[in-house]
């Protein structure tokens, strides 16, 4: 089962500083139909003008993954962790007993940037925060930046208290992903920038697509596509 949502569909908030898209009900968007998808709760797609960005605010109990599309984000927070995510790489904070974290474009340049929301398995962890670089090779199929899975962390996945696995891919016009989704898994992937045929489903740019019961994924770039996936249980 494969619904792509078009990015016209998804939820929309803009003030003076953020332009932002939801993929799933949050802040003042509301829509029964879309409040999480198993373990994934938030997908939002923001453009954060220069030189602002979310001041220091809190969060509990949350596994909160930023891939920057394009610009950069300054990240600080309560525990002393400070750091510039560029674009292409990702950071991964454990919200955990508890942090409060602001994060900032102090570029001169517009961040783009998704932000995503897991409900981890474990409450009450000990908070933190990493980044990584994402390979910038276009053609590796699928990386595997962020993960709950014991085997990805070894291969250098920052970790996740999460059963759960963010990836992303650079690809060719033509080239092709697989992926497998065992049963009782959920995917959901955006294209951040080209259009992508997902099992002959097309999807455009910054579309959301759903993915459930489908053992095997095929991801056909149609152009220059640079894409996200999230791997979680499909239910909560």
């Amino acid at each position: 089962m494969i619904e792509v949502r078009g990015f016209s569909t998804l939820g929309a908030f803009k003030n003076e500083w953020l332009n932002a898209r939801h993929h799933f009900s949050f802040g003042q968007y509301r829509d029964p139909a879309r409040t999480g998808f198993g373990a994934l709760v938030v997908w939002n797609d923001d453009e954060i003008a220069p030189q602002t960005g979310f001041g220091a605010h809190p969060h509990r109990d949350m596994e909160i993954i930023t891939f920057v599309r394009a610009g950069a984000i300054t990240h600080k927070d309560s525990l002393g962790n400070v750091g510039v995510t560029r674009a292409g790489d990702v950071q991964v904070m454990h919200a955990g007993t508890g942090i409060t974290h602001a994060e900032m474009n102090q570029e001169h340049e517009a961040t783009r940037l998704f932000q995503i929301w897991i409900r981890p398995d474990e409450m009450g962890v000990r908070p933190g925060w990493g980044a990584r670089e994402m390979p910038r090779a276009a053609g590796d199929g699928l990386q595997i930046l962020a993960s709950g899975r014991a085997a990805d962390r070894a291969a250098g996945a920052l970790p996740l208290y999460a059963d759960a696995a963010v990836m992303a891919a650079r690809l060719r016009t033509g080239e092709v992903a697989h992926y497998h989704l065992p049963e009782g898994r959920a995917a959901y992937l955006v294209a951040a920038s080209g259009e992508v045929l997902v099992n002959g489903h097309l999807a455009g740019e910054r579309d959301g697509v759903a993915i459930i019961q489908e053992p095997e994924i095929k991801i056909e770039a149609r152009g220059e596509v640079e894409l996200v996936l999230v791997d979680v249980a499909s239910r909560a």
